[in-house]
């Protein structure tokens, strides 16, 4: 019998005639839901496509419309400014002092800055909006993997996304200066390349040395994000290893050793090798930033309220609950969908630790690793207080918290996808969430939460932007010079002029005009310099030349400030204050009435000299000062640890009996 199948029967059975579509009723039918399945994919991905690039465009058109760079953001401008003038990565020349918490951001800012030679503000802003606007698209990238990607089925429409980018604080920090953008962008790219990476059947060597390189930049980024970042590492470590890394002219027991050796070379060369760079140049296991901001102390009841000030007004937790009840949703209806009776099989005959080792290469798992990152990087911001600027520090977290959730996937019902059922649920419940989320969004995105205005709140929390909009009278003050209309900065700049000797600048108690302390006699050629003592360290150091020295009071500049006990009361994220007694001392000025300013006291200039003699303050601020030769940057490093946790008595009375000195003033005669 002949198996053949002649012409006429192929058309029955529904094969398609060259050049048209199957006329049979059955290959009619199959036709035409592929067709309408092929269709169905090319509207998922059109959407998914068009979701980016709309959600892309609002953020930067939100960012723009709020566009301004902070004083904050200046700062790290002055230390740009200094690199590219050949004095290193310092705040004022001479003084090795990192007053950038970002180490990362400071480079980018400086490459981009040397490769354009364009003005600083103009480079800041646009790789700020740049890297904001990358962000949420790798967010939304691997949160689409995570959920199938485009053709599995499903729309996949912005949903977390649109969150992050409708509370106002996260289009204010997107232009600021600050390194929020840098954050985020590091965030979204780590949670794609995780993504990419558990889905990856037979990931080669790039996607894994690509990946822990990526994330052992975190201490880099910003100090807390090593939180996330060392949870990256461990995951990828502790993971098994696919066959293709195992190189074959290894021996079998070196193979997966001699790999994860690799692992951490790779991921911690950059970061190691900065770190010992940073001990012996700066004399610090950490930015100055951190010893002046206190970051390893405890302020929770100041935490808790710097939450709720983002939390509260803008309902925050109403998005967050509707997107995570929804996801589990989702995700337990597939997982029911696609159970079968192999894993119970599998569980009992694998051992509890091999499922788990398996387990660890998995989307869940990446999932509940950046979810434990982001609540244990949320703790550790309520614990040290949290900050003064409105949402600033918790814009991380909440783009963590968000990022499986960037895009979310609606099943149409299946006669939209050439099938001949309704489901409803799977349809309902995720538009309905998703109607609810772009109407939280629409409502929040014109919210003022933070209404403190040109004044300080009770809190000490204030919306930065606005502040310096009212305070500047600029609505986007983004250049240096929009900040001289900032009250005492033109008088600033006039008592410098007006001054050619040099002196120390203070600012009145009042806050109303400036004092010159002289340099005392003789005047050397050219003017002994001027020193600007004063809180704004932005505003003020990008309007002057580099040869301006400019401290503040709260140590961002000033180690001398930064190593003084926290005030117990004082406002969060300045709550060290440190006398300009010191100041006028440590800067050689003439401390004599009338020379000196009228407020300050001679008894207590008297004391802080003796009080500067202390050896062990004497040591520190050699750390920074003294010529950076191989046995400084040596010593540096030895003895970093100890000047981290240093502190002074900001009273030179107080001081002088902490370092068991001689008291110059002798107590007063009872009568």
């Amino acid at each position: 019998m002949s198996l053949s199948i002649s012409p006429d029967e192929r058309l029955v059975a529904g094969e398609e005639r060259e050049g048209g579509p199957p006329t049979s009723t059955l290959a009619v039918g199959d036709y035409e839901r592929e067709a309408s399945a092929s269709r169905f994919a090319r509207l998922s991905r059109a959407t998914f496509v068009g979701g980016i690039v709309l959600t892309g465009v609002l953020f930067a058109t939100g960012a723009w419309q709020r566009r301004w760079i902070a004083d904050d953001g200046l700062i790290v401008l002055r230390t740009v400014r200094n690199l590219l003038a050949g004095n290193g990565p310092v705040f004022n020349a001479d003084e090795r002092v990192e007053t950038n918490t970002s180490a990362a951001w400071t480079y980018v800012v400086w490459f981009f800055s040397w490769l354009t030679q364009a003005r600083l503000e103009y480079v800041v802003l646009a790789v700020a909006l740049v890297l904001s606007v990358l962000a949420v698209v790798f967010a939304m990238l691997g949160s689409a993997r995570l959920w199938g990607g485009s053709s599995a089925g499903h729309l996949l429409v912005p949903a977390g996304a649109l969150v992050y980018i409708a509370v106002p604080p996260a289009r204010d920090y997107a232009s600021s200066g600050l390194e929020n953008c840098l954050v985020i962008f590091w965030l979204g790219v780590l949670w794609y390349l995780l993504i990419r990476w558990s889905q990856a059947g037979r990931p080669g060597l790039p996607s894994y040395f690509g990946l822990v390189f990526w994330a052992g930049l975190s201490w880099l980024v910003r100090p807390e994000m090593t939180v996330l970042g060392g949870l990256a590492l461990l995951l990828v470590f502790c993971a098994p290893m696919p066959d293709a890394l195992r190189y074959a002219w290894l021996p079998e027991r070196l193979r997966p050793l001699v790999i994860r050796a690799l692992l951490v070379a790779i991921g911690g060369a950059v970061p190691v090798g900065y770190q010992i760079w940073r001990m012996g140049y700066y004399g610090l296991p950490y930015p100055n930033t951190a010893v002046a901001k206190e970051a390893g102390g405890a302020k929770w009841a100041q935490g808790f309220t710097y939450l709720w000030d983002l939390v509260g007004p803008y309902f925050l937790w109403l998005p967050l609950l509707v997107l995570a009840v929804l996801a589990v949703l989702l995700v337990r209806s597939r997982r029911s969908a696609g159970a079968t009776g192999a894993s119970d099989l599998d569980n009992g005959i694998e051992r509890r630790s091999r499922r788990l080792q398996r387990w660890l290469r998995t989307p869940a798992a990446v999932v509940t690793l950046m979810l434990v990152g982001g609540l244990l990087l949320v703790l550790f911001n309520i614990r040290v207080g949290g900050d003064f600027m409105h949402g600033r520090m918790l814009l991380p977290q909440l783009f963590i918290l968000l990022l499986p959730v960037a895009v979310l996937p609606i099943r149409l019902p299946d006669r939209a996808r050439g099938g001949a059922r309704w489901v409803h649920w799977s349809f309902a419940v995720p538009v309905a969430a998703w109607v609810a989320t772009v109407g939280w969004a629409l409502y929040v995105s014109g919210t003022v939460a933070n209404t403190s205005g040109s004044q300080l709140s009770a809190t000490g929390i204030v919306d930065e932007r606005i502040y310096y909009v009212l305070n500047s009278g600029h609505d986007h003050p983004i250049l240096a010079e929009d900040y001289l209309d900032y009250p005492r900065m033109r008088a600033m700049v006039q008592a410098i002029e007006n001054t050619p000797d040099g002196g120390l600048l203070i600012n009145s108690p009042s806050f109303m005009m400036w004092y010159v302390a002289p340099p005392p006699l003789p005047i050397p050629e050219g003017g002994a310099g001027h020193t600007v003592y004063f809180l704004n360290l932005g505003m003020t150091s990008m309007n002057v030349p580099l040869s301006v020295r400019v401290i503040d009071q709260e140590g961002l500049a000033y180690p001398l400030a930064a190593h003084t006990d926290r005030l117990v009361d004082g406002r969060i994220g300045h709550d060290k204050n440190l006398y300009p007694d010191w100041v006028l001392v440590d800067t050689g000025m003439v401390d004599r009435h009338p020379w000196m300013p009228w407020f300050m006291d001679e008894k207590w200039v008297i004391q802080a000299r003796t009080a500067l003699s202390c050896p062990a303050t004497q040591d520190l601020l050699a750390s920074y000062r003294a010529p950076l030769t191989f046995q400084r940057f040596k010593s540096n490093i030895i003895q970093s640890l100890d000047f981290a946790k240093y502190r002074i008595e900001r009273v030179p009375k107080y001081e002088i009996q902490r370092c068991d000195l001689v008291d110059p003033i002798p107590p007063p005669v009872p009568n």
